[in-house]
Formats: C-alpha cells, structure tokens, sequence
C-alpha cells in the first residue's frame, strides 16, 4: 500500500479518514472541502486513479511515475506540478542525501507523490492540522507549508557541508595529508546542492507574479516571500561553498606542487651528496691503487728486475710509491675531488 496518509478537510479540520482512494473520492463528493492524498512510489494503477478523479495531465503523471526529475514549476490549467529536491545531511558519512517530492496542486486537492524518504511531511501535515485557520486557505497553504519544509530541511545540509568545508581549510597545510579526493567530493555534493536549490528561487518568484492572477491569500503571499528570501540565502550559501572548494582545490595543488619540489630539491642534494662521496672513494681508491701496483711488481720475485741489485733499489721504490699517492691527491685536491 502506497498511501501514506490520506484526508479530507473542511474549514481547515479534518473530516474523515478514507481509507482508500475510492472513499476519499465518494467523500469529497459528499462533503466537498479539500482532500490532500501522500503517496510513497505508487504503482501505475494507483497513480491513474488519483489522475482520472483530479484530471491530471499525463506528462506531469509520466513524470510523477518515472522519477529523476529536476526541481521545476509547470501550470497545466487550474492545477500547478512541482518538482522538489529535498535534501538531508548524513552525519555518520559525511554525505548529502537527495530526495524527490512530486506535488499536484489543484483548486479543491493536494497530491505528494515522494520517491525517498525526505522531506517529512507528516511534521507538515502536523502543523497544519495544529492551525485550522491557515489550513482553511486552501492547498495553497498546503503548498506553502510544503515549500517552507524542504527549505528549512536545507539548514542542516548547509551546516554540515560548513563544518566539512571547515575541517578541509584546516587540513590543507598539513604535512602529509592529501585532500584533494575529499575536496573534489564535496565539491560534487555541492554542485548536486546546487542544482536541487537553485531553481527553487524562479519557482517561487513564479509564484509570487501570479498572486493578483490567481488571487492567493494575501497572508499566504507574506509567507511565501519570506520562503522566498530563505531560499535565496540558501542559494548564496552554495555559491560561497562552490567558490570556497574552488579556491582550496587551487591551493591544495599549489601545496602539492610545493612539496613535489621541495622533495624533488631533497633528492638532487642526496644525489649531489652521493656523488661528492662517489668521487673522494674513487679518488682514496686511485691514491691507494698506486703504490698497491708498484708493490705488486716488486712482489713477482722474478730474476731480473729493474733496481734490484741496486742498494737504494727498496728506498727508491718505497719513493716512488709516495711520490705517485702525492701526485695523484695533489690532481684530485685540485679538482675538488678530495
């Protein structure tokens, strides 16, 4: 069953409580007054019926079914279909939940079709029946009470992407913390934000040209245009946060970059380093492989070598041995080798 509540009012009281479509019909007949019907994701059958008994039109109905819809505002006759986004804030994942409400408004009827679980209208339907004199103005009020809830629900949505926005400033100089991933995020969140809320303000400005036309209740026409102003701050608020992301991507990858660089000038100074340490082993190596050569000539034993049978032949090679090592650092020394 998809009806979620279901009544007919007279004088702004509730009269009766059908328990079916059929009944709510036969009722309004008899009693006249307004019926306002809340459906969640009714079938084809039932959505058909509600269309015959209120005349509903069929592209407004095929939206109504078929769901994904933007927030928008269209006047088929003497009956009005909007589209609505609520949103809510998910605390334990930090995420924006989108909804969807459907509401047909006509001169004796109010039908809400939703497709989540937001926004709440029982609170609505609640507050309503608490002020018979409101609700006596006709489902304009009920509309009103309507807009009022889905734009007051964007309170804590706007909150909540704040206090994210908040905790990313305070992260992005961090060492060791990349928010570019939660930044490009909440960046879509608040982009979804956008397109739910922005189009919420011409609707109601849409709505407020055809008060005289339409000769709405001039106390429901002050409540509208403060809905209206809230709507607009709601709106600004999400420009600010899409401009706050913006600018802190930009700054989120100038830190990367700087840390890129700073770890690429870290590595070419090792590098340097290693190289510095490179060249004085190679250079002790060559000082040291000198006289290792001389002494390993000397050390063959073979019978006729160079200064063997000469009394300073050992001093001389000992010297030989020196004067190539001196040599060969004195050549390194000036090369900054050592």
């Amino acid at each position: 069953m998809t009806v979620i509540d279901n009544g007919v009012y007279v004088d702004g009281r509730r009269t009766a409580n059908p328990v079916s479509l059929e009944e709510t019909f036969e009722t309004m007949r008899e009693r006249g007054g307004m019926s306002w019907i809340d459906l969640y994701r009714p079938d084809l059958d039932e959505l058909h019926r509600v269309a015959a008994e209120f005349s509903l039109h069929p592209l407004a109905v095929d939206d109504a079914l078929a769901g994904h819809q933007r927030s928008k505002l269209e006047r088929y006759g003497d009956t009005l279909f909007i589209v609505l986004r609520p949103a809510r804030y998910i605390d334990d994942s930090e995420t924006v939940e989108f909804g969807e409400l459907h509401v047909f408004i006509g001169p004796d009827f109010v039908v809400t079709v939703r497709h989540a679980e937001s926004c709440d209208l029982a609170s609505v339907r609640e507050r309503l029946e608490a002020d018979p004199e409101l609700l006596a103005r006709g489902p304009e009020a009920v509309l009103y009470a309507v807009l009022d809830q889905v734009v007051d629900e964007y309170a804590p949505v706007i909150a909540g992407l704040e206090n994210d926005i908040d905790e990313i400033e305070d992260q992005l100089f961090d060492d060791g913390v990349d928010v570019s991933r939660r930044i490009y995020a909440l960046s879509r969140e608040v982009l979804d934000f956008q397109r739910a809320t922005q189009p919420l303000v011409g609707m109601l400005e849409a709505l407020l040209r055809g008060f005289d036309k339409y000769q709405v209740d001039v106390e429901l026409q002050h409540n509208l245009r403060d809905v209206h102003d809230h709507a607009i701050r709601v709106t600004e608020r999400a420009e600010s946060f899409r401009a706050i992301l913006d600018n802190a991507l930009t700054v989120e990858a100038n830190v990367v970059a700087r840390r890129q660089n700073l770890e690429m000038h870290r590595m070419s100074e090792m590098s340097l380093a290693q190289t510095e340490q490179a060249k004085k082993i190679s250079s002790w190596a060559a000082i040291l492989f000198a006289p290792t050569l001389i002494g390993a000539v000397y050390g063959m034993n073979f019978d006729y070598m160079p200064e063997l049978s000469w009394d300073f032949g050992y001093p001389f090679a000992l010297t030989l041995m020196l004067a190539s090592s001196a040599i060969l650092y004195v050549v390194f020394k000036r090369r900054n080798w050592l």
